[in-house]
């Protein structure tokens, strides 16, 4: 591919534009090698590791305004073993499931458990998005607050179907970068390598007294559910600030950095803002250019944290995200499973929007020379 040097005097500052894992603040890496290395290789059930869960799950509270009898709950495997102690543990019967993007799909599959009724599964073409609607029999209707893999964000307003139903939302790339009023859902679950500015490998939910009933009430039934995936275990090791079995003690430490910094600068107001500011600038530059349109034709499907920048034919998208990395500024490249001359920029809250004003000039650049 052809190369292009970028003048240093219009590069970011920090050329991290991927949607995972994202951007980590140096300040949290600071942190880590600071006073959180005391942190590593000690145990995780003694009292400082178990100080600092508890910090992560005050943070958390405090960032998402949890309303009272919420608990913020966590557990190890990332999102990815959320969908299957979802399928275990917190869908009753049988569940509705949105997809209009990877992630939605995947807990849709999650939902196809055998010992399941088959999933109502309401599907939109990528770059749009689909609603729920109350169905009788479904116990559990999901779909994801951003979709990672489109750039398509969908409101969380809670369901009122059957007696009983719950609301469960996938925040992993919304999580700490969209605001929302948790109080319309059940649970709004992520892994915190997107805006919160951490490593995978850890999930976490944020759990209504519903949702916390419906784990007990399946957890003493007749249904197996591997330890691993139980989300009774899980909500029991929580409140004792541990997880059943050991935590990645870094990525507690980066987290806790990060949520404390959102908190402290105000919230998760002041986090959607800034966001907010960073995508308005890639939206309204897709707009204006001559060769790149915004992927998500609806503004109001448009996400704020993941923005997708279709490519006109005449200029390979490709070319363009080589030539950024070549520079230092990088994942910038389109979901691989979408198939479009495309490219895909994260602006979640740790990337400055001063940056993506830069980032913009530099494809400028890019395209002029190719």
């Amino acid at each position: 591919m052809p190369h292009v040097t970028l003048p240093r005097d219009i590069l970011p500052a920090d050329g991290r534009f991927g949607c995972g894992p994202a951007r980590i603040r140096p300040a949290q890496l600071e942190a880590l090698a600071g006073p959180g290395s005391a942190l590593l290789g000690t145990s995780h059930r003694q009292r400082p590791i178990r100080a600092l869960v508890g910090r992560v799950r005050a943070g958390l509270g405090e960032l998402l305004r949890l309303p009272a009898g919420y608990e913020i709950v966590l557990g190890n495997g990332g999102s990815t073993a959320f969908w299957d102690a979802a399928a275990f543990g917190l869908v009753e019967r049988r569940a509705q499931a949105l997809v209009f993007g990877e992630f939605g799909a995947k807990f849709a599959a999650a939902a196809s458990a055998p010992w399941l009724q088959a999933p109502d599964v309401r599907a939109a073409d990528p770059g749009t998005r689909c609603t729920a609607e109350p169905v009788e029999g479904v116990d559990v209707y999901a779909w994801t607050h951003n979709e990672t893999s489109t750039g398509v964000s969908a409101p969380v307003e809670r369901v009122h179907g059957d007696e009983g139903a719950l609301t469960v939302i996938d925040a992993t790339s919304a999580a700490g970068g969209l605001d929302l009023t948790i109080s319309e859902c059940d649970a709004y679950y992520f892994a915190p390598q997107k805006n919160l500015g951490s490593d995978g490998g850890l999930w976490f939910a944020a759990l209504s007294p519903a949702a916390i009933e419906r784990i007990e009430r399946i957890a003493t039934s007749d249904r197996y559910i591997p330890a691993f995936l139980s989300l009774k275990d899980a909500l029991d090791n929580s409140r004792q600030d541990q997880t059943l079995n050991t935590p990645a003690i870094a990525t507690l430490q980066l987290l806790d950095s990060q949520v404390e910094w959102i908190n402290d600068q105000g919230g998760l107001q002041w986090a959607s803002t800034r966001t907010e500011e960073s995508s308005t600038v890639l939206y309204e530059w897709a707009e204006a250019s001559p060769f790149a349109s915004p992927f998500v034709a609806d503004p109001a499907h448009r996400s704020s944290v993941v923005v997708t920048i279709d490519v006109d034919e005449s200029v390979d998208a490709a070319a363009v995200a080589q030539s950024l990395r070549d520079n230092g500024v990088v994942d910038t490249e389109p979901y691989r499973k979408l198939g479009r001359n495309q490219l895909r920029i994260a602006t979640f809250v740790s990337i400055d929007p001063d940056d993506v004003r830069r980032l913009t000039e530099c494809i400028d650049y890019i395209v002029e020379r190719l």
